[in-house]
């Protein structure tokens, strides 16, 4: 009796309706934190802000509270569950004091949308697969970086020292110029102006970071996500499977039945 009870509340939590109304507090909650930033704002409607908050806060306590009892002790071992409880638990830290900064924190709140929204899930769960690839690019990136840092300082340390002075400084600078920020007119051509030939140094780099490295990046998050997706498709497919040869046995039996009951007059 009491499973049945608490399997109704599941059930009850995890309707469509239900979800798009928490879905709908988390985005209007995103709007009252947005709307706090503003001085003006809060001078005139702050205390209206702050009570919504605090009501839409005690509906995703309720909401956890629910979960907990219709789930047990499995809604502590499902990662989401647990960042759900996390985000919401940081909000009711007093945020006073040394905590002070946690009311800052009160705006992950709005990453809950990334739990209820199953599309958000999966790229969140390709990226999370994609970490291992993606650890050895950066390992990559990051010898190709200091190969770069030490050569750029030997080569340009002397003369532009605010820029290559150390092999700090010139990672520094080589990110800038990773990223295209200003790199030419800010960077490059001034360099040129001392180093004539230093543009073979500078196209090299780019070359293989940044139309290179990068592009390995998107790859392996691309391919990690697509593996994900195609693993869903493999299960689904696999449940349809089942849950066919589970209605051919039944129809089997069914016409197993008739035949006896057939034979038998």
């Amino acid at each position: 009796m009491n499973t049945s009870w608490r399997t109704r509340l599941g059930d009850w939590i995890a309707q469509q309706k239900v979800e798009r109304f928490l879905i709908a507090l988390i985005l209007i909650n995103a709007l009252i934190l947005g709307l706090e930033t503003f001085p003006a704002v809060m001078e005139r409607y702050g205390s209206v802000l702050l009570a919504l908050d605090a009501i839409i806060l005690a509906v995703f306590v309720v909401e956890l509270l629910i979960r907990m009892t219709a789930h047990g002790w499995k809604f502590f071992k499902d990662p989401w569950s647990l960042f759900d409880f996390a985000v919401v638990a940081i909000a009711l830290v007093p945020a006073s004091g040394p905590l002070a900064v946690l009311r800052t924190l009160r705006v992950l709140r709005v990453l809950r949308i990334l739990t209820l929204m199953p599309s958000m899930r999966k790229v969140v769960h390709g990226l999370i697969s994609a970490i291992p690839g993606l650890s050895a690019v950066i390992m990559l990136m990051g010898l190709i970086f200091y190969v770069a840092a030490v050569v750029a300082t030997g080569l340009f340390g002397d003369q532009f020292p605010q820029w290559f002075g150390n092999l700090g400084e010139s990672g520094y600078t080589l990110f800038q110029v990773m990223t295209l920020e200003s790199w030419s007119m800010g960077i490059a051509r001034p360099v040129l102006e001392a180093y004539p030939f230093a543009w073979v140094f500078f196209v090299v780099f780019i070359l293989v970071t940044t139309f290179t490295m990068l592009n390995l990046f998107i790859a392996v998050i691309v391919n990690a996500t697509q593996a994900e997706h195609d693993a869903e498709n493999a299960l689904l497919v696999e449940s349809q499977h089942e849950k066919t040869r589970v209605e051919i046995q039944s129809l089997a039996a069914e016409i197993a039945e008739l035949k006896k009951h057939l034979q038998s007059r």
